[in-house]
């Protein structure tokens, strides 16, 4: 396999994979939230020493969803090589109350492949049913989450060092459970600065960056915000670095009540 098209394939798998990114135990009060509408995460994405794209995430804004606010998260990923691109969105919809997810969308453009999904979310009757196929609502888990309202979700948790957590709410029940390990603190340099960082190893039953055989790393900034610094993962045909660059953080967002 060239360079170029590993480079190509480690872009499409950050896409897929990214955001089941972070760690937790129990959940802090519901007062307080350590984001809000507004926040943006921006990154590099890296194939080594080579950069293949860009990434963000972004908290846009609280609409309604079937009646009920919630939260409106964008992830993006750009990049790829002049072989192979990669344009790659994907988008939640989670409770302000408790941060069930009610509604995902996955718009992959990878190569010459095109794939959009459409998953409504029903938290009250533990179902959810993918639109864009004809199987009709199927079994979910209690308080589901998608890869991003879970990302989210596990910034509300504290954190203890040498400690492993387990979670049985990703919204299809056959990846459950996730598994996190508390490995170190340290101080991390990126080009958004330098913080003092929790490491975490996150673990799920599926292929890609997060694998068992990823053997990734995720610093996240050891403050209130636990906004995600950095990530490391070593696949087969190479390693995986994400980079924060800039953070648009808006000055409510380490207290933000729930709606």
């Amino acid at each position: 396999m060239t360079h170029s098209l590993r480079a190509a394939r480690a872009a499409r798998i950050l896409g897929a994979g990214l955001l089941l990114a972070l760690p937790g135990a129990t959940a802090l009060a519901q007062g307080t939230r350590p984001f809000a509408p507004g926040e943006k995460l921006t990154y590099d994405v890296r194939f080594g020493a080579l950069k293949v794209g860009t990434g963000s995430l972004e908290l846009r804004d609280v609409t309604q969803v079937r009646g009920e606010p919630a939260y409106h998260s964008v992830f993006q990923i750009r990049g790829g090589t002049p072989f192979y691109k990669v344009n790659d969105t994907f988008q939640s919809w989670f409770r302000t109350e408790d941060l069930a997810s009610v509604r995902f969308h996955q718009d992959q453009n990878e190569g010459s492949k095109e794939r959009e999904r459409r998953y409504e979310i029903f938290p009250d009757r533990r179902t959810y049913d993918a639109v864009t196929d004809e199987d009709g609502e199927q079994a979910s888990s209690a308080n589901p989450l998608d890869d991003a309202s879970f990302l989210y979700f596990l910034r509300t948790v504290p954190l203890e060092v040498g400690k492993t957590y387990s979670f049985n709410r990703y919204y299809k029940p056959d990846r459950n459970p996730i598994t996190i390990k508390v490995l170190r603190t340290e101080t991390v340099k990126v080009p958004a600065g330098t913080f003092e960082a929790v490491v975490v190893q996150p673990v799920i039953k599926a292929k890609g960056i997060f694998s068992e055989g990823g053997r990734a790393e995720v610093w996240l900034s050891n403050d209130s915000r636990r906004l995600m610094l950095q990530l490391k993962s070593k696949l087969p045909f190479g390693s995986i670095n994400l980079y924060l660059t800039s953070a648009t953080v808006p000055a409510a967002s380490a207290a933000t009540k729930a709606n």
